[in-house]
């Protein structure tokens, strides 16, 4: 009877096990053979195309930032440190070179101790073949049978892998496709986001770090949980002594060493050159954009690996970018004080209801037919919120309109630094925080420009062939035909009446009287056809303000302007977009003939102006550049600022480069409270002579700071030997009648005739 009871249960038992294993090769074929959904063939694999990242290269081909949908870089095996390999190994799949995908004694262990004796340590049992497909192909969502049905999916590609690519090919692919801590794909940006720099450089400990961080993303994160990574990491090392990659010494050593995380996150918001980033961003899809159209050429910003190579100097741009927020934050501390609380963002209730009434939130509750009580109610609701602040962002309880009156108040800037022999930008900063202001001030923004425009008049009436040394009376003048205008100068002190000026000292000196009776006698007409020679192409105003720069202008268009003085009178087009590159090293794009001007003026001018510039700087308004900064740099340059102190200016020329610094607030309707602060010697100047001052502290740029504006002509420097100021004599004053008065004559025939008759006499030095 035993007998027969035993043989029943041996029959159960093979019966049940034949069953089984019946059902597993039925289960596994039904996955092979796609009712769970089509696997990758193996041209599939063979052509596999993970999105990538483009890179933003500088002129070193040091990285600037990324653009993603997946922030992923793809790394060569070549570029693999040994100890990184080996520690992705040890910790991973000890048997990867031993298998051919599968690591049959690793199911074995997880079958019996995970399934049998639920006993969580035993691992995954996945081989780096097995993730590498879970890595590219995902995992479905099939029930109660998703973990079976992906974990064969797994296998069955890890062997198509293991039969198309060699080892070397699948360890790369792995660390190219693999999530580390905050969502980041592949080793290469890994590697950059939490040690700033590039894989083939990670330390052994370093190394460890990152392949630690794979069996638990967020809890062996290096940056939020450092103790805890680094526990981590010495696991990693014990597993790599284990199997005899490395030493004990060199175990032991590594383990002493404290984790050191450098981070770098590279946020489209933050990080250097923000608003950069975002204007390449923007050009480069117009480009994408006509290669596709004209070539055929589809290319996806987000996700191809292009190599977008640009002009800027990531050095130049981190000095710019710390320049202007070592201004900008005590400005704005000096702008605050002078207003008290009779600041406009305060007491202007008419600005502040109107600000109100262009919030996107007030128009769409409008749309909703509320009523202005509710809606101001509704904005006035308290909450949470994270305010800007120069030291540290704040968080408070404030509403919409109290945030509102907060942004208000902050003042923004543009800087700009070209290289004047060919027009490459080298640094580029568009405003003082580009995750709360995006509004891009250098190539967005037109503001006048002020008194920076004035270099464009005089260099027009040395074109019409008046003399540097032609004197001009400071008084003012009143245009009865341009509504009673009265042009004034700067400053509370009353002007001698009967003083003149040259043109060097009225440039220096920046005299707005002596501009606008240069512009009348030069012709508005002349004087814009100048402006367009020198690269403007704005319309500009037909009117006499235009000599203290009532036009509109981008910065970009201001400081092509300026190149022609340090480029033998050529105009050199900003640009910053060198080539584009797919990610096999093609060049897809690479402009060609970079726009550099026809000669805008003649080298006499040019070295003139750049004298008459140069006493702007050494002696007129921008003389703190020497006094207060201590720069000793061959440097010429302009002041600026615009009418109720609404913007400030300066333009700093050295023989390699162009510098432009804005200062203003966003809102036209708001300007500085004084002249004293508001004035571009003030507000603007300081943003270039601190950087300066670091690039002068900076060898790998002594041949741009060291460099020298050539000696000038023997006829240059004739021509301005003279006084640069002049008092009329006794009988002058007594005989000649002082008009107060008079109209401002047009560029009409008449005056052009009268004109044919005074040049000769304006070109003669005037030594009465």
């Amino acid at each position: 009877m035993r007998i027969k009871l035993k043989k029943s249960w041996l029959k159960w038992l093979l019966k049940l096990s034949f069953s089984g294993v019946v059902l597993i090769v039925l289960f596994w074929l039904s996955v092979y053979f796609g009712l769970w959904g089509s696997l990758a063939s193996k041209d599939d694999i063979l052509n596999i195309k993970q999105a990538e990242a483009s890179l933003l290269l500088d002129s070193n081909q040091e990285l600037l930032g990324k653009y993603f949908i997946f922030d992923r870089q793809i790394v060569e095996y070549k570029d693999l440190p040994k100890h990184l390999v080996d520690a992705l190994i040890a910790t991973e799949d000890v048997r990867f070179y031993e298998h051919s995908g599968i690591d049959y004694t690793s199911l074995f262990r997880v079958f019996f101790k995970s399934i049998l004796l639920q006993d969580n340590s035993s691992g995954g049992g996945s081989t780096i073949s097995q993730q590498l497909a879970k890595n590219i192909y995902g995992r479905g969502d099939y029930g109660w049978f998703s973990m079976p049905v992906n974990k064969t999916k797994e296998m069955i590609l890890a062997k198509r892998f293991e039969a198309l690519y060699s080892k070397q090919d699948i360890i790369a692919m792995y660390l190219n496709t693999v999530a580390f801590s905050e969502n980041v794909f592949g080793i290469e940006s890994a590697s950059q986001r939490f040690f700033s720099t590039s894989a083939k450089d990670l330390d052994m400990s370093q190394a460890a770090t990152l392949v630690g961080t794979l069996k638990a993303p967020h809890s062996y994160n290096p940056r939020l949980f450092p103790e805890r990574s680094q526990l981590r990491r010495d696991v990693v090392l014990q597993q790599m002594e284990k199997y005899e990659y490395i030493s004990n010494d060199t175990r032991t050593r590594t383990s002493d060493q404290p984790l050191v995380v450098a981070y770098k996150k590279f946020n489209h918001s933050e990080g250097t050159a923000a608003y950069f980033r975002e204007k390449v961003r923007q050009d480069v899809n117009v480009i994408l954009d006509s290669l596709a159209k004209a070539k055929d050429e589809s290319y996806n910003l987000y996700k191809d690996g292009l190599k977008i190579h640009t002009t800027l100097d990531i050095d130049m741009q981190r000095y710019a970018e710390h320049a202007m927020q070592k201004h900008l934050s005590s400005l704005q501390s000096q702008l605050e004080t002078s207003y008290g609380n009779k600041a406009p963002w305060i007491s202007n209730s008419s600005l502040i209801e109107k600000r109100i009434k262009e919030l996107p939130l007030y128009k769409r509750l409008k749309r909703q037919k509320l009523s202005d009580k509710a809606i101001i109610d509704s904005l006035n609701v308290k909450t949470k919120m994270s305010l800007f602040s120069w030291e540290d962002d704040v968080v408070r309880d404030v509403s919409v309109i109290d945030s509102l009156k907060h942004t208000m108040k902050f003042l923004s800037t543009g800087f700009v630094a070209v290289n004047p022999k060919n027009g490459a930008v080298k640094a580029y900063v568009g405003g003082i925080n580009f995750e709360r202001f995006k509004f891009d001030h250098v190539s967005d923004s037109r503001r006048q420009v002020g008194s920076t425009f004035k270099p464009v008049v005089y260099t027009a009436a040395l074109e019409k062939g008046m003399d540097a040394c032609t004197y001009y009376p400071v008084k003012e003048i009143t245009y009865t035909n341009q509504k009673d205008w009265t042009p004034t100068n700067g400053g509370k002190e009353e002007v001698d009446r009967h003083l003149n000026y040259s043109f060097e000292k009225a440039l220096s000196e920046s005299v707005n009287t002596i501009a606008v009776k240069v512009l009348e006698d030069v012709g508005i007409d002349a004087v814009i056809a100048q402006a367009k020679r020198m690269g403007i192409e704005s319309d500009l105003p037909k009117v006499p303000s235009l000599a203290l720069g009532t036009a509109e202008l981008s910065m970009l268009e201001l400081i092509g302007a300026y190149t022609s003085f340090a480029n033998e009178g050529h105009v050199s087009k900003p640009f910053y977009i060198t080539k584009i590159e797919d990610k096999s090293g093609n060049i897809i794009y690479e402009p060609s003939n970079r726009y550099i001007g026809t000669e805008a003026f003649s080298e006499e001018t040019r070295q003139t102006m750049i004298e008459m510039m140069k006493s702007t700087v050494n002696s007129g308004t921008a003389k703190r550049m020497r006094s207060t900064y201590g720069l000793t740099n061959d440097l010429a340059g302009k002041t600026g600022t615009t009418q109720n102190n609404k913007d400030g200016w300066f333009v700093g020329v050295s023989p390699d480069l162009v510098m432009v610094s804005w200062v203003g607030n966003d809102d036209h309707r708001i300007g500085f409270s004084n002249t004293s602060i508001g004035q571009g010697a003030h507000s603007a100047l300081p943003i270039v002579a601190l950087f300066l001052k670091q690039l002068n502290s900076d060898s790998k740029f002594d041949a741009i700071t060291k460099a020298k504006f050539e000696t000038p002509s023997e006829e240059v420097i004739a021509a301005l030997d003279c006084e640069p100021e002049k008092r009329d004599g006794f009988l002058k004053r007594l005989f000649t009648k002082d008009k107060k008065e008079r109209e401002f004559e047009s560029d009409s025939e008449d005056k052009k005739k009268k004109k044919k008759g005074i040049f000769s006499f304006l070109k003669k030095k005037d030594k009465s």
